[in-house]
């Protein structure tokens, strides 16, 4: 994979491991669309004391003609980091198969 991704971690220490899922998920929605650029930023924002912390990621997805923008929330009984990366990057390439599904309509209705 060639694009360039920019990962932060916010409010908790950065993990190779996690940092890895996260090359794996862009390297599958690359598949979909050449990707120009990806930032990616994972953060635990506040401490819940009933239910723990539930993690956000942010995706950022920049590719020719469009920027795909995903944040998706854990919900409190979830507190596994890799399951919010693997449902942002679900919810980007689905927006991105919908973008690209429009782009193809709009070539055949012409």
């Amino acid at each position: 994979m060639q694009t360039p991704i920019e990962i932060t971690f916010r409010d908790m220490p950065s993990s190779s491991a996690l940092e890895a899922a996260v090359h794996d998920w862009a390297s599958r929605v690359e598949h979909v669309v050449p990707i120009q650029h990806c930032a990616v930023v994972i953060e635990r924002p506040q401490k819940h004391h009933r239910h723990g912390s539930p993690f956000q990621v942010h995706v950022t997805l920049t590719i020719p003609g469009r920027e795909i923008a995903v944040t998706h929330t854990t919900r409190p009984e979830h507190e596994d980091p890799y399951l919010a990366v693997s449902d942002a990057f679900r919810a980007a390439r689905r927006q991105l198969l919908d973008f690209v599904g429009q782009r193809r309509d709009a070539r055949t209705a012409t």
